[in-house]
This record gives structure tokens, sequence and C-alpha cells, in this order.
């Protein structure tokens, strides 16, 4: 946005070397700009996949005896707890097999 307005006043507003030293240095405060949120988008890696739900806290929405449902994170995953849960029972997900969630209940 920078180098569209120091372009337009370098044209239509301003004379001599001034209107070449407002679009380089338009120039450069936008090429700064690119790098820092380029290298602040870069600082994590992304985050996706069932393997980031391992250590997040659920609800039963379905009895795992020993499979069920759970919702975590807003989503409702299929889950398997060995040692049952009922229906509003808190789980942790404790690992994962292929798309089913492994849960422990939190008393335990």
């Amino acid at each position: 946005m920078a180098l569209v307005v120091a372009l337009l006043l370098a044209f239509f507003v301003l004379d001599g070397p001034w209107d070449v030293l407002v679009v380089v240095g338009a120039l450069v405060l936008e090429v700064g700009e690119i790098l820092f949120w380029f290298w602040y988008s870069k600082r994590r890696r992304v985050q996706v996949g069932a393997e980031t739900l391992i250590g997040l806290p659920g609800v039963v929405i379905t009895a795992c005896r020993p499979l069920g449902q759970v919702r975590v994170g807003g989503e409702i995953w299929a889950a398997r707890c060995a040692t049952g849960a009922d229906v509003g029972t808190e789980v942790r997900v404790e690992g994962r097999d292929d798309l089913t969630l492994v849960v422990e209940t939190s008393q335990a």
C-alpha cells in the first residue's frame, strides 16, 4: 500500500529528486514488511491431524464400552476406552489407532 501511495505522490505531487527518494523508501518499506510477515508466519509448525489431539480433554457422548464416541475440541470422534466410560464422563486422549481415539477417564 505504501508503494502505491509513493508512486502517486511521485507522479502527481513531488518534483526533482524527492520523487525517486519517496519511491525507493516505499519500496524498501514494502520489502521489509513482506520479509517480516514471511518470518512471522513460519515461526511455528502447522498443527493438523489426529495426533494433535493427544493430551486434550474430551467428554463422552456415546457410552464407551469399550467403543463409543467422544467430543474433543468441538468435534465428535470414535473412541475406545479400556476401562469403560458413561455419557458425560470427562476423558483425556491418550493415543490413537487410525481414526479411533484411545481415551482414559480423568479419574484414573
